[in-house]
């Protein structure tokens, strides 16, 4: 059974129908006791890093949070629900990550298109879960003006003016920048790989 914690935003409904698609059971979760008891757990994000930040916090879901991804569970977070793994953000400097990863979200500069919106490639870096049987350079479907840095975790990069993490992998802890629920079957392959690892 997959958790989805439901926070009050984010793109919850597309990753129901994501997956419903693979014929992944799952429920949605909105409480510290329901965290600590998930097996596998998936936090979505769109929006702005402060927002969902003070949301966590006002719903006193932080630490419990924490505690399970660093107790072992699988964890998956999509796009701002992986961002938030990182120590800050400049979208809101003033608002703690979980700091599971050393590391600032940091807003792209220069002259192209913010924010990032559209199909990219991955670059993969190593041997990634989640990226299993998806090819050398996975075409998936990207919307964020900021990004997190390369670190050790990084199992894949995508090149926009800079390379960042568009893949994190490490033990049971994984995170996309992209959003699979949005890229076709290959994104349906990468929820399944996370659901039957």
């Amino acid at each position: 059974m997959i958790s989805i914690f439901d926070y009050g935003a984010g793109n919850l409904r597309s990753v129901e129908n994501t997956l419903g698609a693979i014929g992944a059971e799952y429920k949605l979760i909105r409480d510290a006791a329901s965290i600590r008891g998930a097996t596998k757990l998936i936090l979505p994000g769109v929006g702005h890093f402060g927002q969902m930040m003070r949301a966590l916090d006002e719903m006193k879901v932080r630490e419990a949070l924490i505690e399970t991804i660093q107790s072992g569970v699988p964890f998956l977070g999509i796009c701002l629900g992986m961002q938030a793994l990182f120590t800050s953000s400049e979208e809101a400097p003033e608002e703690r990550g979980f700091g599971i990863y050393e590391g600032q979200v940091k807003r792209f500069q220069g002259d192209m298109r913010i924010p990032h919106m559209g199909w990219n490639n991955l670059a993969p870096l190593r041997e990634s879960k989640l990226l299993r049987g998806t090819g050398d350079k996975p075409y998936v479907y990207f919307a964020h003006s900021y990004y997190a840095p390369v670190v050790a975790a990084t199992a894949a990069v995508c090149e926009y003016s800079l390379p960042y993490t568009a893949v994190l992998e490490q033990g049971n802890v994984s995170g996309v920048q992209f959003h699979p629920e949005k890229s076709g079957d290959l994104g349906l392959m990468i929820v399944r790989n996370f659901v039957e690892s």
